[in-house]
């Protein structure tokens, strides 16, 4: 529950601090006092947005703290997921600067917007005026009915499988997506893997080829220079190969008077050895060069087809040429791979729906169970609020799709009168009728759902007399279980409270400043007086206002 609230340089409120108590409390004050301005401080603890405006003016910042029992809300999981300190009696605290920038805080921890809004969804539900629209979104009321339902576990069971299924089906619709787009490759890719593999292209077959087509260019040159190469090593008499045969012969002489020439005629044996080698093999090379016009021919036709190739596909080697062929082939196989993939997409896809549809309709079956006690609720509370013949009902509609809150579409219908057949709430009740239904739903919410605080703001607009009355006592039946406060403008609603708050307005020294404080007995007869006979307060007026206070 809110026990405490301090206010610091907001809009017109220099400082302000004031504590709250268990139970009913009323706030009451004139318009334009600065009763919303209270509750736009209070909403910026629980994460609204604000900015620089909302400073007082001249001052450099404004600070909004709100001290929050909380020991019987089960509150751990929350601090412990955001890793902040626990503790029974837990401040929030809001810092807004003049340059734009704010700081948030849970227990002097530093925090974001979106942590903020979590806690104070936990700890406080303001009912505004603006709420009452929220009657015409079907939203809504498929979430009262969750609430009175206790869907919560079930719902988020269902909501991970429907993710998933979502998941499964986006990935299926891609990959559809991307076979279509593939197939209409596959023609493409395969002319060209098929013109790649029909090159039958192998490793180094280029730079042999490119060294054969030189050969074969210049076989006559190579032949000729062979010959005339055979020709003085072993050609005619005066031959390298018959003049070393002659050195020999001499170096044998020479060794019988000189043993030191013996390794001179060894190593000239060995040179004449070699060139008989050398003569063999360049023998034997001459032979196998031939002119051959033919095969010069494929030999260009080859290397120009490879070069070709490259070219087309816009790389400079043969093996770069392989490694595309090979990719084609890959490409093309996993296009193959598609139909199969696509099956196995389709039937998991198919069971996530299964499950989405198991689970959705358990969903609707305990949703239809809660209808019932929402009409008895709604329709009792209704009675109480001077609406003797409502007729409140509950439908349900299924839609054609799943959805992330399941295939539910859930509309309140309402009539007030017998003779009107019952229409949508939003289309058929008046705005005090819609204030009535609210009050009725927040009631049954707040008893299911057991929220912390609930506050309502000026929810009697449009009532008064016995109405007012009923209202009253609803709300402070719900006081008995829950802490509520209500900024009211009826006195038959402020005289019910346990406490009473009156926010005033003063001018001093041509600065506007909003109070509250905290009535007394004294205080509270007066202040509901003058609510009851204006500014000029009659006997009648206190007689009148002490009654309401002594029958609450």
């Amino acid at each position: 529950m809110l026990c405490s609230l301090y206010i610091e340089n907001y809009v017109l409120i220099e400082r302000l601090s004031i504590d709250f108590g268990q139970g009913f409390s009323v706030i009451t004050g004139e318009t334009g006092a600065g009763k919303s301005i209270i509750l736009g401080a209070l909403g910026l603890i629980l994460g609204q947005r604000t900015d620089s405006k909302a400073i007082r003016e001249g001052a450099s910042k404004c600070v909004i703290e709100g001290t929050f029992t909380i020991v019987s809300y089960d509150l751990q999981p929350f601090f412990a997921t955001n890793e902040l300190e626990y503790a029974d009696e837990t401040i929030i605290r809001r810092e807004i600067y003049a340059s734009g920038k704010s700081r948030a805080f849970i227990n002097d921890s530093p925090v974001g917007l979106l942590q903020l809004k979590e806690l104070g969804e936990k700890l406080i539900d303001i009912h505004s005026q603006h709420q009452n629209l929220l009657l015409q979104h079907s939203a809504f009321q498929l979430n009262v009915v969750d609430i009175v339902a206790n869907t919560r576990l079930l719902l988020k069971e269902y909501q991970n499988a429907f993710a998933s299924y979502q998941i499964k089906q986006k990935q299926l619709v891609d990959l559809r997506s991307l076979s279509l787009q593939k197939q209409a490759e596959r023609d493409y890719l395969l002319f060209q893997w098929q013109q790649l593999l029909d090159a039958k292209l192998v490793d180094d077959e280029q730079e042999m080829l490119e060294e054969e087509l030189n050969i074969l260019q210049h076989a006559g040159e190579i032949k000729d220079y062979l010959q005339k190469t055979l020709h003085i090593i072993d050609g005619h008499d005066n031959a390298v190969l018959s003049s070393l045969k002659e050195a020999m012969g001499m170096m044998r002489h020479a060794q019988q008077l000189f043993p030191a020439m013996e390794e001179y005629e060894r190593r000239i044996d060995s040179i004449q050895i070699e060139l008989k080698d050398i003569t063999g093999e360049l023998g034997k090379h001459e032979m196998s060069i031939d002119v051959e016009p033919d095969r010069l021919l494929q030999v260009q036709q080859r290397l120009d087809e490879l070069y070709s190739l490259e070219q087309k596909h816009r790389v400079t080697t043969l093996s770069a040429l392989i490694d595309l062929r090979d990719k084609f082939a890959t490409e093309l196989k996993h296009i193959e791979e598609f139909d199969e993939d696509i099956l196995t997409l389709e039937k998991e896809t198919a069971h996530l729906l299964q499950e989405v549809v198991v689970l959705g309709e358990q969903l609707s079956v305990e949703r239809e169970k809660s209808f019932s006690v929402i009409v008895q609720h709604v329709e009792k509370q209704l009675r109480q609020l001077g609406m003797k013949h409502v007729v409140f009902q509950v439908e349900r509609k299924q839609l054609t799709d799943w959805t992330l809150i399941g295939h539910d579409e859930i509309q309140f219908l309402f009539s007030s009168n017998m003779q009107v057949k019952p229409q949508p709430v939003a289309q058929i009740a008046s705005g005090g009728e819609i204030s009535r239904v609210m009050l009725s739903l927040k009631s049954l919410i707040a008893n299911t759902k057991s929220l912390p605080t609930i506050i309502f703001d000026e929810i009697d607009m449009g009532i008064s007399g016995e109405i007012a009355n009923a209202m009253s006592l609803i709300m402070k039946q719900l006081g008995g279980v829950m802490q509520v406060i209500a900024i009211t403008h009826l006195p038959q609603i402020a005289a019910k409270g346990m406490f009473h708050y009156r926010v005033s307005k003063t001018i001093h020294n041509a600065i506007s400043e909003t109070t509250i404080q905290k009535l007394s007995e004294t205080e509270r007869v007066a202040e509901i007086a003058t609510m009851l006979s204006g500014a000029s307060v009659t006997q009648a007026a206190i007689d009148n206002a002490k009654q309401l206070l002594a029958g609450a």
